[in-house]
Parts: C-alpha cells; structure tokens; sequence
C-alpha cells in the first residue's frame, strides 16, 4: 500500500482475545445476555456467543457469504462494493430483503412450564416442565440453539457443515478425515467486530447505524431505524438482529455506558478464563477505504498499517490537534490491543477477507499441540517438539488461516512460533534451567520481548488487561457504571410491565421474568395474587413472595 501523507488521526476501541485461555463456560454469553437482551423481543439474540469450532456457528453458516451476501467485495476498478448489492438493489428489496437468516437458522426460543411441576395434581406419574415455545407459547421440541455444538467440535456430527471445512474439502479434492484419534476442537467466542469500514453501516437505508467519532463504538439509532433489516443481510458477522417486538435492529454496543467510565466490557469483566484485552488504538481514518481495497493475500498487514506509532511525534501532534485528551494518547501508548496486534504481532482479525476491517482480533490456539505431545509420552514443552508439531497441528494451520489471514498459512505458522518459543523460553526461566536468547532469535524477537509478550498474555493485571480511557464529556460524571441494560423505562422495545415482566408477542403460558420485573415484585408491599400469576412461575426466579394454592 502507497504511503500516504498523514492528515488525521482517530481513536477505536479494540479488543483481543486468547483462546488459548478459553474453555467453553460461556459465562461471558449469559451475563451479556442478562445485561442486553432480557427483554422481549430478543430470546434468540446474543450479542456475545461461544462457538465450538469446528461448526457451523451462530447463526448456522454465517461464514458462507455466497448464500447470505455479508462484507464487501473488491471490484476490477480497485474499489468496493457490498456483496449485497448497491443502492438500485437495495432500492427494489427494500420492502422485503430475503437474504438474512431466518428463525430456523438461529433457533426458536424457549422456556419451561414450571409451573406444572408444582401445581400438577396428586398421581402416579412425576410431572414434567415440557418445553414451550417463546415465541407462539405452543409446546415445542428442542432441535437447536446458540451453543447446540458445544464441544463437538471436530467431530463427524458438525464438521463436515462448516463452512471452512467445506472450502478447504474442495480445494484439496479430497474429504478431510474425521476420525476421532484425529478430531480438533476449539472455542472461539464472537461479538460485533465494531469494524472501521463497516458494511451493516453502508447497508442501512435510514442511516440508523453510525460509528462514534470519539471511540469507533458502531451503535444503531433507534429512533431513525425503520426496520429495513438490510443491515442483517450486509454484516457478514451476523451480528446485527431484528426485535420481532419493536421492529428495530439491535446489536451489540461494546457496553459503552461502561466504556465511557473506564470499566471493561460485561462479557471482559466476567470471563473465567481472562482472556479478554481492551484498549484503544489510534488510526487514519482517510487511509481505511484504501487498506480495505488492498489484495486480499495483503489484507492483515493492510490493517496493521492503518494502527498508528502512538510515540510518533507526529501522531501525538495530530491527535491533540483534532482535539484528543492527552490521557487518550497515553492510554493508546499503553494499549494491550496495539501490543498484541502490532508490536508483537500475534493477535489476528477475523476474517480480513470480508473488508470490513475488524476490530476484535484473536491469538490463534497453540494448547491442543501441546497436549497431544504429552499424551504421546514427548515432552510437550521442549522447543524442538513444539517447533516440529506445528506443522502437524490437532487444529490445522490451514483452518486457522481461513479464519484469520484470509488463507495466508505463514502468517499463522508465524504467530503459532512465535508462542511456542515464549513456552519454551519462559520454562527454562520458570526451572532456572537459564534463558535460551537463541529461542527469541528463532522467531524474530528479543528475551527481554518474549518476556514482556509472556507478563502481558498471562499475569498481566486487571489495569494492563483493560486500559480504558474515560469520556471527556460534560454529563460523563452522571453516567452510571451499571447502566448497560436497555431494559429501563420507556427505553427501546419496552412496553408496560406486570408483575411477571413482559411478554413476547401474543400472551404465552410461560415466560421469563426480567430482573427489574422481579426486584419490583420482591419489594412490593403486597403479594402478586395468584390470578395474576397463574402459568407464570419459573423455578429459576420463584422467591415464595406470591400466593399459592394450598
């Protein structure tokens, strides 16, 4: 890519995630799912989900952009238009766009009857809590949900539907092998990319999704949105959804009230395994449409070019001439995100082949080569079987590279090495057997780097892990740290509550009661009588602060 002169620079929140350090708990998808989506409306949303990969992720297929038109693609000129189609397209799809994933792509969302189980007469029977429907309140039988893949990654029952897998099945012409000696497997957890060059934006009819100036957060307008859904059809994510309820496209927010005070994110906060980096990096904003029309072998480190020297002179000059704090610049100077991405150059984005410039970036797994090494009685942590297996990784490196480098293996071999030798490294540090210089020097770095690159990725502190610089705005000081429910009065979606919270469409036996709904009844003076809460217990939320049959 040409040098440019620099002329701008912009600030974007980013974030990082190892997934060596992640095991599948999904706690970070049900306190988000708690904080964003407990209302009506949303039952099958997830802002932030974890998929087992191999798989066919959620929704089921997304990858597979010839079907659902998702990102950008390059034109003969050099340029970029949506894969979806331009303004003359969209103009005649606008009152229907059939190209987005349907209810049986996602999954039909359901509670229990509960209150069977404890009304149910006296017989010879147990009864049961069948599985009803959310959205039609029918009984239902239960075929899919959002993590129905959990740990079957690899194996026979999902591997041959996923799309990758499929791409590079037919590229070698031959089937790829499933036995279960051979299966792989690994977590892979996915929200809004929140992209510099976002393709949901560029679909939008009523210009309802925009990307904040002062940290690159993309939010949807709820009072500009008309509901054209276009926008599910042009994130290639899928990350974009439709509330059957208030007719509104939602997404994830990145828990910006929670950014504006320099908290991290609801999914960081909770994550068991810690493995989630936050912080901002700084940017060309006039040099985005340009690295996204590069070649697609050359994509990453198109990306890469578009993160600034936060100590370049001249990056601080223009930063403070377009009006950025100077804890903004200091923080950039201390972001975990521009360290793992572009100074030790081991975090990759997702996808890159879309064009829409990601910003949530991932450090490939290098964990399974380890295991399966030891289990085959090798010392699983010498260097010369760490550097030897790569190439014979459990998680092939083709795999990850069409995940993360758009095909690019030596890309990803790259970064796997460079991980291999901070293991190695730190172990003779670890035993006192001393420091090898010569494991740094293999993979292009220095002991006192390894180091560094090893304190970041696994004692690093909270304060190292989330470097959150806080809004500089006049009402920042009324914001409050827990706000990142939309769940509040009159907010987007919200209709008027009874004592067991609100419906989803047509009244249904069963439903899920919201926290507010909840707090509301616990602090009441009165019980709720029992006319009023009739088929509307749930085991999960009952507080015995209700009238019941004797």
């Amino acid at each position: 890519m040409a040098t440019r002169k620099l002329t701008r620079v912009m600030a974007q929140v980013g974030m990082v995630m190892n997934l060596d350090k992640c095991i599948g708990c999904h706690t970070c998808s049900v306190t988000c799912k708690q904080a964003w989506t407990n209302r009506a409306g949303t039952e099958y949303v997830w802002f932030n989900n974890v998929e087992t990969r191999p798989g066919q992720g959620y929704p089921r297929r997304y990858e597979d952009q010839e079907r659902w038109r998702g990102g950008w693609v390059r034109t003969k000129s050099g340029g970029l238009r949506l894969r979806s189609g331009g303004r003359f397209q969209k103009l005649l799809s606008i009152f229907a766009s059939p190209v987005q994933p349907e209810l049986a792509d996602y999954y039909e969302p359901w509670t229990y009857d509960y209150q069977n189980l404890i009304s149910a007469p006296l017989g010879d029977d147990f009864p049961v809590a069948r599985p009803k429907s959310l959205i039609t309140g029918e009984d239902t039988k239960i075929t899919w949900s959002a993590n129905w893949d959990d740990s079957l990654g690899g194996s026979t029952a999902t591997a041959e539907l996923d799309p990758i897998v499929e791409k590079l099945r037919n590229e070698a012409n031959e089937q790829i092998r499933m036995e279960y000696e051979k299966s792989f497997m690994f977590f892979l957890p996915r929200i809004c990319e929140h992209c510099l060059n976002p393709s949901c934006m560029a679909s939008c009819p009523s210009g309802a999704i925009y990307k904040r100036a002062e940290d690159g957060i993309v939010l949807v307008d709820q009072d500009r949105c008309r509901g054209w859904r276009q926008c599910i059809t042009g994130c290639p994510y899928k990350k974009m959804y439709f509330n059957h309820r208030s007719g509104k496209a939602e997404k994830c927010t990145f828990c910006y009230p929670r950014i504006e005070v320099g908290l991290p994110t609801v999914c960081s906060e909770t994550c068991v395994g810690r493995l989630r980096y936050l912080g901002i990096i700084l940017y060309d904003p006039d040099a985005v449409t340009e690295a996204a029309c590069a070649d697609e072998k050359d994509l990453y480190e198109a990306q890469l070019d578009l993160m600034l020297d936060p100590y370049d002179p001249q990056v601080i000059a223009l930063a403070r001439e377009g009006g950025m704090p100077d804890d903004w610049i200091e923080a950039a100077q201390r972001s975990p995100i521009y360290a793992l991405a572009k100074h030790f150059r081991v975090a990759l984005p997702l996808h890159p082949e879309y064009r829409t410039m990601p910003m949530v970036w991932y450090i490939p797994p290098l964990s399974p080569v380890v295991d399966l090494l030891t289990k085959q009685g090798h010392d699983g942590e010498a260097a010369g079987n760490l550097f030897g297996a790569i190439d014979t990784l459990r998680i092939p490196v083709s795999y990850l590279a069409e995940l993360f480098t758009a095909g690019d293996t030596q890309v990803v071999t790259g970064v796997l090495q460079k991980l291999a030798a901070m293991r190695s490294y730190m172990r003779g540090v670890t035993l006192g057997t001393g420091r090898d210089p010569e494991l740094a020097a293999a993979v292009g770095m220095t002991p006192d780097a390894l180091e560094q690159m090893y304190r970041l990725l696994a004692i690093a502190k909270y304060a190292e892990r989330y470097v959150i610089p806080t809004a500089h705005r006049e009402e920042a000081h009324n914001l409050e740290e827990l706000a990142c429910s939309l769940d509040y009065e009159d907010g987007p979606g919200m209709y008027e509550s009874g004592p067991f919270g609100e419906a989803s469409g047509r009244p249904v036996p069963v439903a899920i009661e919201t926290y507010s709904a909840l707090k509301e009844r616990q602090r009441a003076d009165t019980a709720a009588s029992s006319e009023a809460l009739q088929h509307r217990a749930g085991m999960l939320n009952w507080d015995a602060n209700q009238e019941t049959e004797r």
